[in-house]
């Protein structure tokens, strides 16, 4: 058993400047694929989120889980959103891999 940390975040949409702002807070988290068009080709690429970098299990929308030794790091992130975004965290006894896997199985990605 290991400690285990579910993050729970929640926007609203009037604490952002601008739809740009909150896109901008979302790609930071998930990362997101860039398109590139030169001459008659498409590039296609992938450009990192926080949830690229620190392993997680994503159990809803805004709900996801990571280990504790990798919360500071998340922590860190949300902090730099302080005024835009409300975070909660629980904390868990469990067992990650089997969490990983036992929502993979569930959600048809295994």
């Amino acid at each position: 058993m290991e400690r285990t940390i579910i993050v729970r975040f929640h926007t609203n949409q009037d604490n952002f400047d601008s739809d740009y702002e909150r896109s901008k807070f979302f790609r930071s988290l998930h990362g997101w694929k860039q398109t590139v068009p030169k001459e008659n080709k498409r590039y296609l690429y992938h450009r990192n989120g926080l949830l690229d970098e620190v392993p997680h299990v994503k159990i809803a929308d805004s709900v996801f889980a990571v280990a504790a030794e990798h919360m500071r790091r998340v922590e860190q992130f949300f902090d730099q959103w302080d005024e835009k975004v409300e975070y909660d965290i629980i904390e868990a006894m469990m067992e990650f891999r089997k969490l990983a896997n036992s929502l993979n199985t569930r959600n048809g990605d295994k």
